[in-house]
């Protein structure tokens, strides 16, 4: 069974065809991240057009890597949700016309779940890739962390899983993002953070941890504290502009508050994982989504846990078709998420 995937929630073009939800064959993946640097963040008019100026070339080189035809295409997936909702319609659109002119089966693919399943890639014929060597076993802890969700899932099977706790405001990589802007690091927020953290001492600042029921978190305190930290370094008040803060802190400032925000940001996952781990009596943990790829997330979990936890391939933790390709695949295996091309809408507040 071969599927292609598409992938336009945000602001990466993906298209991908991975074959009985295992092999990777291709995975082509345009960014649009360069034009909205400039602005701090994501500008969703913007996605919306790179989307749709890219998408069909995207696609088109996606099968010629793969080396298949549309006869050897058995369906096709596509993320409906969560996104923005301009950059979600280009995607939706181009796979229902491809899935009616075609005549293939369409499959609507939930991101957030096609982060997870990325780990069930364990064969690649691309270069430069690296897959894990096995899927991960049932029942296991789905720690996904990105620049627009923070959540912990019980999976005890395909299709079969438990929201344990999500963010009740921002997502871990958004608040990465708005602290990079804070300390005038630039965009996007996790990468700048992760090299200036590691110039400075994590240890340097106590920083809060909220006190959330359960398995939710909340990210929006700790990204105030940061603000009224680097406004007292400088010795302003709290009226002091956020916008004007990088040009008054040092380098030694900056990388030690870098360094202890991202010891405690990752903190307050790990901690959240460690419970649930023991209630639920899981020793199988895999890591989704964009944050996968920070090493002091991977350094943290690595010492909390004596067993080993799946990440996988970094060039599949970030938003891309092999995911939602993989996902579709098993999409079809189980006979979940099949659509009606003519119907089929988007969700961009579409939830686990």
């Amino acid at each position: 069974m071969k599927i292609l995937g598409i992938e336009s929630s945000c602001d990466e073009t993906s298209a991908s065809v991975v074959e009985d939800g295992k092999k990777l064959l291709s995975n082509v993946v345009s960014s649009s991240m360069n034009l909205h640097a400039i602005y701090g963040g994501v500008i969703p008019e913007i996605a919306a057009r790179s989307h749709i100026e890219v998408i069909i070339p995207v696609i088109d080189e996606a099968l010629k890597i793969a080396e298949c035809t549309w006869d050897d295409i058995d369906g096709i997936a596509v993320t409906y949700g969560a996104g923005l909702g301009g950059s979600l319609l280009v995607g939706v659109m181009t796979a229902r016309t491809l899935a009616i002119i075609k005549n293939k089966p369409l499959y609507k693919s939930n991101h957030v779940l096609g982060h997870v399943y990325a780990n069930f890639i364990t064969e690649s014929s691309i270069e430069g890739y690296s897959p894990i060597d096995k899927s991960p076993d049932f029942p296991f802890l789905a720690v996904i962390v990105s620049g627009g969700h923070s959540q912990l899932v019980l999976f005890k099977d395909h299709f079969d899983y438990q929201l344990l706790g999500k963010t009740q405001d921002d997502a871990i990589g958004e608040a990465f993002d708005k602290v990079a802007k804070i300390l005038g690091l630039g965009y996007p927020g996790g990468p700048a953070i992760a090299i200036k953290a590691g110039e400075g001492d994590p240890t340097k600042y106590k920083l809060p941890i909220a006190n959330m029921e359960r398995y939710d978190f909340s990210f929006s305190g700790i990204k105030t504290a940061v603000l009224r930290l680097a406004q007292n370094e400088i010795g302003e008040s709290y009226n002091f502009p956020s916008t004007k803060l990088s040009e008054r802190l040092n380098e030694s400032q900056k990388a030690n508050i870098a360094a202890s925000f991202q010891y405690t940001a990752v903190k307050t996952i790990v901690d959240k994982v460690k419970k649930a781990v023991i209630e639920f009596n899981v020793n199988n943990i895999v890591i989704a989504g964009g944050v996968g790829a920070n090493q002091e997330l991977r350094k943290q979990l690595k010492e909390a846990f004596n067993f080993e936890i799946n990440y996988p391939d970094i060039k599949v933790c970030t938003d891309n078709g092999g995911m939602i390709a993989t996902l579709g695949c098993y999409q079809a295996k189980y006979k979940k998420g099949i659509a009606i091309p003519e119907e089929l809408d988007i969700e961009p507040n579409l939830v686990i």
